[in-house]
Order: C-alpha cells, then structure tokens, then sequence
C-alpha cells in the first residue's frame, strides 16, 4: 500500500468498527465481517486520492508520444493503456519494452515520472496500463480480476505489429510487484527481465504491519498474491530487487526475504538508505541501478 492510501484504510476501518460496533455487534465480529467482505476496499484504494477516477494524466505533459488503448478483457472489462514508442524505428521494433504495474492507489497517469525515466534515459517503449476498477477502467480491483488485466496487456504487445520482436521487461511497485511477480512465473521464456520495488511476500504476511488490529484475522484473507511461492517456481530470469532502507509500509525484510529465496543465479539486490514506500524511486543510484542491470542482463540478451 502507499503510505497516504494506508492511512485512508486505518481510518476507514476504525469507523466503520465504531459504528457497527454501536449497533450491538461484538467488535471482534464486526472486524471479521468487515475484513472479509471489504477487504478489496482496504486492498484496492482506487478512488483514492480524490479524482482519480477521472483526472488521468497524460503522457503529452512530459512530452511523450502515446497512444491511448482501450483493451476489452475475457470478462468483459474494459483497460485504458498508455503506449509510448520509441520515435528512432530500430529502437521501437527491436529494443525493449517495459510493462509497468502500478502500486495500489491512485492511476496510471500518477506514475508518468517513472514513465519517462524508462522512455528517455533507458529508451524503451513503455506501456502503462491501469487495473480495472483504476483511472477510466471499468470495473472493480481484485486479484483474480487484476490477474485477467495484467495477461491481457501482455497478449497485447506480443501480438502488437511493432512491439511484438521486443524484449520485455516487468517493472512493478508494490502491489505492483506481485502483479509483475504474477506475469514473470506465468511468462518466464517470454520475457528478458524483472525488476521489482517495495513489495511483499504475500497480502496475508503484510496485514501485521499495515492493520495491526486485524493480525489475528489473517485467515479471513481472500487476496492472497502469493508471490514467496511464485517466485521459487522461477528458474533463470534476471531479477533486480530494488529495496528502500526505511519503508514504512512493506517492512524491507519482506523484499529481503522474497531475494534470498529467488533461486535465479541472475539476481540483483539494491537498498538504498533512507528510503521511504513511495520515495525510493528518487533515491541516488535507483536508475543507475536499472541500466547497469538492463546493460548486465536484458541488452547482452538481445545481442
């Protein structure tokens, strides 16, 4: 979760503990009922901040060529994407491109920074893609529903025209991060790289941190992401941890855990110091960290 949706869930919780508990309800009934059938709204804080269902940026205010993508998922939904291609032909059609899984608040045009440091310094084609339930998708957020987005997207760009012969790269942020650990198990022949920032082991590991009134409820979790498990299923691809020293809201022991289990040989751990969940981004040597891991591991591939 991002810190300022964290706290939009605690205080959403408190409340409604308060009220239902006002109602003759125990409060130990009213949490268990609460965080099974509202977990998703806990999970996925996609109104949050204000606007986000409506106000998307775009990729034009970092003057960015896009497209604007509509996808129709299996069930019906329909996914907003942003596809920035390189303008240089053999860098479009033969470089990389990297598909970029948002964390859990807010919508894909909240994450254009990150965007453009892939588009203009590392020169891949980027798509940005928001989850159903997020931006202008239709819907609403779960994990298996977000499982269904997230393999629609990547059906998407093998089969895209000028996108199809390149390499692809999952770059994910928290949630993020379970949704690119996701594609990597299920896509690893088909793609060159994972990198992942500030995720966790699993949604049910998290919840002591992050709702710490709810740790004993654990078992009432239905959004799982189980990515420890995943991850051990993955035999040989490149994978770049990136881990803020003082994130507030996955413990970075978490992302340690998910990288000392990672069996790949080409794996890549870097912390950075003072980091916080949603600033490691704009730590010193974060990007450095991306193209020494791009140069080391996905270009070599391509050559």
């Amino acid at each position: 979760m991002d810190g300022s949706s964290q706290d939009w869930s605690v205080r959403w919780l408190l409340k409604s503990l308060k009220i239902l508990s006002a109602t003759g309800i125990s409060c130990i009934g009213t949490l268990a009922v609460i965080l099974y059938f509202a977990q998703s709204a806990l999970i996925y804080p996609s109104s949050f901040p204000a606007g986000s269902r409506t106000d998307v940026p775009t990729p034009d205010r970092y003057n960015i060529p896009f497209e604007d993508v509509t996808l129709e998922t299996e069930d019906g939904e329909k996914i907003k994407l942003f596809v920035m291609k390189q303008t240089d032909p053999e860098l479009r059609n033969d470089g990389q491109t990297v598909i970029i899984c948002c964390a859990n608040a807010g919508n894909m045009g909240h994450r254009l920074p990150i965007a453009s440091a892939f588009y203009k310094i590392l020169q891949y084609n980027v798509v940005l893609f928001s989850y159903r339930g997020y931006g202008l998708s239709t819907g609403k957020p779960s994990e298996a529903g977000i499982k269904v987005d997230s393999e629609t997207v990547f059906e998407y760009i093998k089969k895209e025209k000028e996108l199809q012969d390149t390499d692809i790269i999952l770059y994910g942020q928290s949630l993020g991060g379970a949704v690119a650990i996701y594609l990597a198990e299920k896509h690893e022949d088909e793609v060159a790289g994972l990198i992942i920032e500030n995720t966790f082991r699993s949604i049910p590991s998290l919840i002591p941190s992050v709702l710490p009134i709810a740790q004993y409820f654990t078992f009432l979790c239905h959004q799982i992401w189980p990515s420890e498990q995943r991850l051990l299923k993955i035999k040989t691809l490149p994978i770049l941890f990136l881990s803020g020293e003082k994130d507030e809201i996955v413990p970075p022991v978490q992302m340690k855990v998910l990288y000392e289990i990672c069996r790949s040989p080409h794996k890549v751990w870097r912390q950075f110091a003072n980091a916080t969940h949603n600033e490691t981004y704009l730590k010193d040597g974060y990007w450095t960290s991306i193209i020494d891991f791009s140069n080391d591991f996905v270009v070599k591939k391509t050559q």
